[in-house]
């Protein structure tokens, strides 16, 4: 990574604490007034030039989703996070799919929330570089109509899928029919612990090869994120030197957030944190406690203006 100067640690723009709220934005979040204009201070000065978002599960739990990660992870009676591993597909692709087409099919219910549009308009910006990486495999960012280019799907997509055989490049992306087959309909085996066995030969298949298995394109436990996904984020992280790193709805102990961060502070640029829970660690950097669906577009107006609340309801008809 380059070093480079960037802006003065003294200036009107640094991170503030205060104990002083204000009501601006949606009534169940307050958010420090000293925090907000000083943040809306820096957005809105020449030092702001380049934003890189770095999205997690906490964006799409605004908008209904289970992360499968709190309260035990559980889905049916399985560890959602066993069911997401090599090993599990090898002995079991049927269980696998289901749980992967019961993902599917809640991901196509729910509905991208203003946080999703927001990086979308930052996005479609023509004076600020910009680029979101997201953890989040269920499709939401893509629907709420971001620039397909400013955008990484770190983790990959549960609309995607690739063949299993070797000697196959399959892949397909951006497929939202549901089910994908008479055996994954969700109906079948939603109201029910028991799930019925499946067959291979009842699972999707490979349309080029005709022998290998498709399955969920999406990154598992033990396996290596993208090369090529890693190399734009770090082309774009050195070849612009980033001033603003939004942290939204993930933790900063998780690789690949923790490195980012302390590569754009390392830099000079500035950390704003978008989540649930404060992070006591941090002290330098803006935080946004609250429902980031709320926070950021308060937190962003200077650049994107006002969001109506009714943006997702009016871009429904986007997503089917």
């Amino acid at each position: 990574m380059q070093s480079s100067e960037h802006h003065d640690e003294d200036s009107n723009e640094s991170p503030v604490n205060s104990e002083d709220w204000t009501e601006s934005a949606p009534s169940s979040t307050l958010i420090p007034v000293s925090t907000l204009e000083s943040f809306h201070n820096f957005l809105r000065s020449p030092n702001c030039k380049t934003v890189l978002a770095l999205v997690g599960a906490g964006l799409s739990a605004s908008s209904g989703l289970s992360t499968f990660r709190g309260s035990g992870g559980l889905w049916k009676r399985y560890n959602a996070i066993d069911l997401a591993t090599p090993d599990a597909f090898l002995d079991n692709p049927g269980l696998v799919w289901q749980f992967y087409a019961y993902r599917r099919h809640k991901a196509l219910q729910a509905q991208p929330n203003l946080g999703h549009y927001v990086l979308a308009e930052l996005s479609k910006l023509a004076n600020i570089n910009f680029l979101t990486i997201t953890q989040n495999v269920d499709g939401l960012s893509q629907r709420s109509d971001h620039v397909p280019e400013k955008l990484l799907e770190f983790h990959g997509s549960l609309f995607g899928m690739r063949c299993t055989n070797f000697s196959c490049s399959y892949e397909e992306h951006n497929n939202y029919k549901d089910p994908l087959c008479e055996a994954l309909r969700v109906d079948n085996f939603d109201q029910t612990d028991v799930l019925p066995f499946l067959d291979e030969q009842e699972l999707p298949h490979c349309p080029a090869c005709k022998v290998g298995l498709l399955r969920p394109a999406v990154v598992w436990f033990g396996e290596s994120l993208p090369l090529q996904m890693i190399d734009k984020a770090d082309e774009f992280i050195v070849r612009n030197r980033v001033d603003l790193m939004l942290v939204i709805g993930t933790s900063q102990a998780v690789w690949p957030a923790a490195s980012y961060v302390d590569i754009v502070r390392n830099q000079g640029g500035k950390i704003a944190i978008f989540n649930t829970e404060p992070d006591g660690d941090e002290k330098d950097c803006w935080q946004f406690i609250g429902d980031s669906a709320e926070t950021l577009p308060v937190a962003m107006e200077p650049l994107i203006g006002k969001l109506s609340p009714d943006t997702s309801i009016s871009n429904t008809s986007r997503t089917t």
